[in-house]
């Protein structure tokens, strides 16, 4: 039996000839107050208000001993922890963060993987970034203290497997970013898409960006939706089908090019339809065409197959005439505004 003493608790693991057969694996937890023994047959309560950390202990608490007789699934064990905690309620302030513990000790022995902790990747995630990146650059980050003059404008999907800041080795304060489902540029709308309107207003007419790249990427799920939905006035979610059909008239011209082509191939043509019509969209928008006008503004396609680990880069010619509107423009590119 050994015994550990914590802000008056004592909190003791018993052997396993102490404790019944059923119970696996065989620990116990009892607790009592260390205090001189008093004249009333039973102890006073405990008083659970004090002015120190709970979590003061020493490690380790309480070290469970796996034997043969034990059985070989955690699982058991974790149960048994459970339920001894639930019957010694007055032990949850200071026995249940070990009881996570040992539950993950069980688990690591049986040979399963730990429980993902989110605070703790983040955690070590900022600690990584703070004495790798924050730390040994001071001069780039006291600038960015001052404010941000971004070259690029970037629109990119919001899949998790395709970070524009990391697929182009952008770093803090070279780009703009917008991410959403299928990275849409949706047509001027100060109603509906107010959202991605106030972005390209603020990049451009502010932040005087001067690239514009819209990125596509291969498997996009937001694609294989669009080229999925029937778009038939009978939604089946919230927020998905209202979106993508931004991407309507693309999907028109893979299904009029390419609709002998397997569905898979199809979907990788949108993808990269999708991103001219986006190009095609930012039209609409004054600013962005009195930037292009000017000759301080250009709009890029951009598309990352992150299956070949390639990426390819194209532009779009802008010009006005008197005989050529940007109606005319738009037909050029085969999209109707």
């Amino acid at each position: 039996m050994s015994t550990a003493t914590i802000n008056g608790w004592c909190l003791t693991s018993l052997s396993p000839a102490q404790t019944k057969s059923t119970l696996r694996p065989s620990i116990s937890i009892s607790a009592r107050l260390n205090s001189p023994p008093s004249s009333s047959s039973s102890p006073a309560p405990p008083n659970l208000i004090q002015n120190r950390p709970v979590f003061a202990a020493p490690t380790p608490l309480i070290t469970p001993t796996l034997r043969e007789d034990m059985g070989t699934s955690y699982d058991e064990a974790v149960e048994a922890l459970r339920k001894l905690l639930s019957e010694k309620a007055s032990l949850q302030p200071v026995a249940a963060a070990k009881i996570e513990q040992i539950t993950a000790q069980l688990k690591t022995t049986d040979g399963s993987s730990t429980t993902f902790d989110p605070v703790e990747k983040m955690k070590s995630g900022f600690i990584h970034f703070k004495k790798e990146k924050y730390d040994k650059n001071p001069s780039l980050y006291s600038e960015l203290a001052k404010g941000q003059s971004p070259k690029f404008m970037v629109f990119a999907c919001s899949d998790s497997r395709v970070c524009p800041s990391h697929v182009l080795n952008y770093h803090p304060g070279e780009a703009f970013v917008v991410r959403n489902v299928a990275n849409m540029v949706p047509p001027y709308d100060k109603v509906k898409y107010a959202g991605v309107g106030s972005a390209i207003e603020y990049a451009v007419l502010h932040l005087k960006v001067e690239h514009i790249v819209v990125i596509g990427h291969s498997a996009c799920g937001g694609i294989k939706g669009l080229m999925s939905f029937p778009f038939d006035g009978a939604s089946s979610t919230d927020f998905i089908e209202d979106w993508v059909k931004i991407g309507l008239p693309a999907k028109a011209k893979v299904l009029a090019e390419c609709g002998d082509l397997p569905f898979a191939e199809q979907c990788s043509v949108c993808e990269k339809e999708a991103v001219n019509l986006s190009l095609g969209n930012l039209l609409t928008y004054p600013f962005v065409r009195d930037g292009l006008v000017k000759k301080t503004l250009s709009l890029k396609g951009g598309y990352y197959d992150f299956v070949k680990g390639s990426f390819e880069l194209w532009g779009l010619e802008f010009g006005l005439s008197p005989s050529l509107s940007v109606k005319d423009v738009a037909t050029i590119l085969h999209w109707k505004l």
